[in-house]
């Protein structure tokens, strides 16, 4: 009686879950818990269980999500846009400063990150557009999108929180690129702003500029502006091939290592797993990636394969750019190492997406509204 109920109640709260994607999530979040305790000095639980904690919210965001069915997914999707734009406003007019940038809001029982809304809010708003204008679309729906795109994306910069700015403007045109825009439109359009560079420069954050140097010459001012770089590539170099094991990073038991359980855990655990495990690690991602890009394929409408693929390129988007800026080959712009670093507004927004793909994945059919 009792293995029946409880088989009963495990096949109810797993019955919207994609297993082979829940099951790398899990490996990742087990990795991050790991690699954020030996971060913390390897002697405290303090940090490591916060992430328990972080990922535990995140699980519960991504099971509701999972059991919402699509075309619910996208009746919800104007609100959540609308409230999520409402809400960068309200940051930029009075909006909480933290270390020189305006990006939280205070509402008295809950301080929130509008522009993490937005990382769910873009997509689900553009896929919802798209799919109502299927039949239809012409070169005044994509202005339309990029319109949509650019409003959002462009209040976020202004935080300033170019790292976040990315995302968001990354998750918004991956449903734009997938809704079918032209390869000729996507060529034009960055040579148009490779030409348009000049003119931007000095409207960048005076940060935001020393970064752009400090990528293109770390050795510059290496106790300065090129610390972080400097030591992340050190700690990654001297983990050679297997690593110096898990708890054993010297770089990190000797605080050499800046923002080693947020931006830069990657420097942390190149140096304890070494190459291996940077492989290991990579694996993982591009199964979560295959198979999201697997839901997107076998989706059975425009709203659903959107989404999904926008939600797995994103992903691809947080990987790339971390792995990218912590081992030298991109400007340091604040993008965390996906489901690895320590961060819950981070893991609740990631995990909300892959909630939408299980959704996507399970509900076998989406009734248009």
């Amino acid at each position: 009686m009792l293995r029946n109920w409880t088989n009963w109640l495990f096949d109810t709260a797993t019955r919207r879950l994609d297993g082979p994607l829940m099951v790398t999530l899990m490996v990742l979040a087990t990795l991050s818990i790991a690699v954020i305790y030996s971060a913390s000095g390897g002697g405290s639980f303090e940090r490591a269980l916060g992430q328990v904690r972080n990922f535990g919210v995140a699980l519960i965001a991504l099971w509701v999500v999972a059991n919402i069915p699509p075309q619910q997914l996208m009746r919800l999707a104007i609100p959540i846009y609308l409230i999520g734009l409402a809400l960068l406003v309200a940051v930029a007019l009075g909006g909480e400063v933290r270390n020189g940038a305006k990006r939280w809001l205070n509402l008295g029982f809950i301080t929130l990150q509008p522009s993490e809304i937005m990382k769910i809010g873009v997509p689900l708003v553009l896929a919802w557009y798209f799919h109502r204008r299927e039949e239809m679309l012409s070169w005044q729906d994509y202005a339309i999108a990029i319109l949509l795109l650019a409003i959002p994306t462009g209040l976020v910069f202004k935080q300033p929180d170019l790292g976040t700015s990315i995302l968001v403007f990354a998750s918004g045109f991956f449903v734009i690129f997938l809704a079918g825009l032209s390869w000729k439109v996507i060529i034009a359009a960055g040579a148009g702003f490779a030409a348009l560079v000049p003119f931007i420069w000095p409207h960048l954050k005076e940060y935001q500029r020393q970064r752009v140097l400090t990528f293109l010459d770390p050795a510059a001012d290496p106790l300065g502006s090129g610390y972080h770089i400097t030591q992340s590539t050190i700690a990654i170099g001297s983990g050679g091939v297997l690593g110096k094991g898990w708890l054993s990073g010297t770089q990190t038991k000797l605080d050499f290592i800046p923002e080693r359980s947020t931006d830069f855990i990657l420097a942390v655990f190149g140096e304890e797993f070494g190459l291996i495990g940077n492989l290991l690690l990579i694996a993982l991602y591009l199964i979560v990636i295959g198979r999201g890009l697997m839901i997107a394929l076998n989706a059975p409408t425009t709203f659903s394969r959107l989404i999904a693929g926008a939600v797995s390129l994103t992903f691809f988007t947080y990987a790339f750019v971390n792995i990218g800026m912590v081992s030298g080959i991109l400007p340091v712009v604040g993008v965390p190492l996906p489901l690895v670093s320590y961060g819950g507004t981070a893991a609740v927004s990631m995990l909300v997406g892959f909630g939408i793909l299980m959704s996507v994945s399970t509900h076998k059919q989406l009734v248009s509204t």
